[in-house]
């Protein structure tokens, strides 16, 4: 199960603090995004290139057809010799983001080569031709400087041209100065990443994905697999994928962030019963905790150890 909170958030009830320092803890120091990290639980392996496209096939419900790139709003924060990113895919509205994407299309686009078009949240960058883009979402370097992230290899200085092309299309734009006097980051860049064409499908056995994250459920729709909206308990999830012996992938939404120890306590008690007979929690900070029934016994352990 991916949770929306860090460990510490997490445990801030004794019930769950003390069921938790009984689990086998380890933590993911790459920082991957939840598909690679969801996927690497699992023992599936992961698409490489294509994320953008599976991501809005994950908005959709359709896969598309051309080459996509996710382009995600970023603030690259000026330091005093580089840059930090600054992921703002949450933060902005979504009449912000249209403005801004209207404004990038009418400035920036005018041989139809490629084009940028918002779906919902996320925005989009369409090319006849593959464009170099970066292998990583925003949130994966959120805080860090970027330049280790950024692609490499002989069709780079496109890349670069792109997207020092919309930072100054970006500068000085009204949304950005409304967003600056109310003491907000402006949307300086976008993040382009993940661009390629979205696989056929095939059909690949994965269990059944409980959630709204919709690169997670493009990758799923790419594996004909059962994809299900979240249903707001642990309990609605194992009702609903009792037919699949492998168990189930359920991703808790954002805006169920406070209510995060109830499903922990909900899936303590699943555990107990032997409805379920292990459990992998995935924290938002990179921590993985692996529980079995057996673990219980481990009545010695009272504080939970996260490795660095």
């Amino acid at each position: 199960m991916a949770l929306p909170v860090d460990i510490a958030e997490a445990t801030r009830s004794f019930a769950v603090r003390r069921w938790l320092a009984r689990a086998d803890l380890g933590r993911d120091t790459l920082r991957h995004d939840p598909l690679r990290r969801i996927l690497g639980a699992l023992k599936l392996p992961c698409p490489e290139a294509g994320l953008g496209a599976l991501r809005l096939w994950g908005q959709t419900g359709d896969r598309p057809g051309v080459w996509i790139a996710a382009a995600d709003p970023v603030y690259l924060e000026p330091r005093l010799d580089h840059l930090r990113l600054h992921a703002l895919q949450n933060s902005v509205a979504a009449s912000e983001l249209g403005a801004l994407v209207d404004h990038l299309q009418q400035t920036l686009v005018d041989d139809g080569d490629y084009g940028f078009a918002r779906v919902g949240p996320c925005v989009y960058l369409r090319a006849e031709r593959p464009v170099a883009t970066a292998d990583v979402a925003p949130t994966v370097i959120d805080g860090r400087a970027p330049d280790a992230f950024m692609p490499a290899g002989a069709d780079v200085a496109d890349y670069l041209r792109l997207c020092s092309e919309v930072e100054m299309a970006l500068h000085g734009h009204e949304v950005n100065e409304r967003r600056e006097a109310r003491g907000l980051p402006p949307v300086n860049g976008l993040w382009l990443w993940g661009g390629g064409v979205a696989p056929q499908a095939q059909t690949i056995p994965h269990p059944p994905l409980f959630g709204g994250d919709p690169l997670l459920r493009g990758h799923w729709y790419s594996r004909t697999a059962v994809v299900i909206d979240w249903p707001g308990s642990i309990a609605a999830c194992l009702e609903q994928s009792l037919v699949d012996p492998v168990g189930f992938v359920a991703v808790v939404p954002e805006d169920e962030a406070d209510r995060v120890d109830e499903r922990l306590l909900e899936l303590r008690q699943c555990l107990s019963e032997g409805r379920v007979s292990r459990i992998t929690l995935q924290f938002a900070d990179g921590v993985e905790a692996r529980l079995t029934r057996s673990q219980a016994w481990r009545i010695w352990r009272r504080s939970i150890r996260v490795p660095a």
